[in-house]
């Protein structure tokens, strides 16, 4: 089973929001392929589907950001899921919009829902897709990461989400370098 988890706040006052690209990407694929949520297990937003013959489950955590790994390490226990099996969609700061980059056994980089992940999981090797957000230095991190996007980056971001949607049907085929080497771009 791969396990795909998209990282954000829960809530209407979050959407749009520069922190939630993992929940929007997400809700993108869902809706790309004509799927449904199917409702909340383990204090997530869930789907089950098959890629081919390989399980997927998609999750949102609902327990905030900054606890984020509560959620993950209740899915990785509960379906034995392996680390290489998976992929946390991020936002990054560090990262000009329109970037992407596929990362594994990584730094957290400040970014706190990770930095949990690592904690509760025990360890930083699992694969990681980075979303770049940019940061604007006249305006406090967190006010920035919880602000919304302007129009032009939304249109920027949809036009990633598009070319962004393989990526979960890939990383059940591929390998982690095959996989990084086709997505990773500037």
């Amino acid at each position: 089973m791969k396990l795909i988890v998209g990282l954000g706040n829960p809530g209407i006052k979050y959407v749009n929001t520069r922190h939630n690209v993992g929940f929007s990407l997400l809700d993108f694929i869902v809706k790309s392929k004509n799927l449904k949520f199917k409702g909340i297990k383990f204090d997530a937003e869930y789907l089950d589907f098959y890629i081919g013959d390989v399980k997927v489950m998609f999750i949102k955590p609902l327990s905030y950001m900054n606890l984020s790994g509560m959620v993950v390490k209740k899915y990785v226990d509960y379906y034995k899921i392996d680390l290489d099996d998976i992929l946390v969609i991020q936002d990054d700061m560090d990262m000009n919009i329109g970037r992407i980059k596929i990362v594994y056994d990584s730094s957290c980089g400040g970014h706190n829902g990770i930095r949990d992940i690592e904690k509760n999981l025990g360890s930083k090797k699992y694969a990681r897709l980075k979303i770049g957000i940019a940061k604007d230095k006249n305006v406090d991190s967190v006010d920035y990461v919880l602000g919304k996007f302007s129009d032009e980056d939304l249109k920027i971001l949809y036009n990633d989400y598009d070319y962004l949607v393989n990526v979960v049907d890939d990383f059940c085929k591929l390998n982690l370098d095959r996989l990084m080497s086709k997505y990773n771009r500037k």
